[in-house]
């Protein structure tokens, strides 16, 4: 068992989360029981996984995807009404981390890619960037355009959308998960062959032709499915208590 506000601050220190400008709350975004025994972890705070932490019993649900996004409305109703009176009556904490679990070098989203890839000699998609959010990485060997894309779908488990551009070989590869298609424009300054992120646009697709990089789409969900599981391992170790993984297969 565990203290909550232990947890969120060892969290906070170790994501360095007061150095992110974010699209919502990183840490605590709702609170519940102040002792924790067990955390369930998911890529979004839907109902389902609210649903999976209440009949689990979890005290904490930990998440990438929260709430309280920039731009939403402030009443507190509808879908989102529900899923917050669902954790508040089960005295459920939810915790999120965006932006600060995409970047941490170890336990965020793009260094799981990386490694899930084998990418190597990793460096910052974005030089100017304290904590890189998208990343460079080398394949060993070059492949083609065509085996890359068999080769994410594979590593990945998720159908990869390869929108093409002219080079026959790919070494050179620049990658963010998530939404990040909009990134393409960055790793055409960086010299990659590709660009890997999870969602794509009508608009990327002449993006890709016309900057020269292969644009690879892998799911934002797919893309996903790491972060929250590392640093709720991580958790685990620090404070010798129980997590578990919801997995729902979402296939955007």
């Amino acid at each position: 068992m565990a203290q909550l506000k232990e947890i969120i601050q060892w969290c906070d220190q170790t994501l360095n989360t007061h150095e992110f400008k974010d699209y919502a709350p990183n840490g605590l975004q709702i609170e519940g029981k102040s002792e924790v025994q067990k955390i369930l972890c998911a890529v979004t705070a839907s109902q389902e996984a609210i649903d999976a932490a209440v009949a689990q019993n979890a005290d904490l649900l930990l998440v990438h995807h929260g709430y309280f996004w920039k731009g939403e409305p402030y009443p507190i109703t509808g879908m989102r009404g529900k899923r917050i009176k669902s954790l508040i009556q089960h005295d459920i904490s939810l915790v999120g981390y965006h932006l600060p679990l995409d970047s941490h070098p170890s336990l965020g989203n793009n260094a799981a890619i990386a490694e899930c890839l084998a990418l190597e000699n990793l460096q910052a998609l974005d030089p100017s960037e304290r904590h890189p959010i998208g990343n460079i990485g080398f394949l060993k060997q070059a492949m083609s355009a065509t085996e890359f894309r068999d080769y994410l779908t594979a590593r990945l488990g998720f159908k990869t959308i390869h929108l093409p551009a002219e080079k026959s070989q790919i070494q050179k590869v620049g990658f963010c998960t998530g939404a990040a298609q909009d990134f393409i424009g960055k790793a055409a300054e960086q010299g990659c062959d590709a660009f890997i992120s999870g969602e794509v646009s009508e608009r990327t697709y002449y993006e890709a032709k016309e900057l020269g990089v292969h644009y690879y789409a892998c799911g934002h969900h797919a893309t996903e499915r790491y972060g929250v599981q590392r640093l709720a391992k991580a958790i685990s170790e620090q404070f010798n208590i129980e997590y578990s993984y919801f997995e729902l297969n979402n296939p955007i």
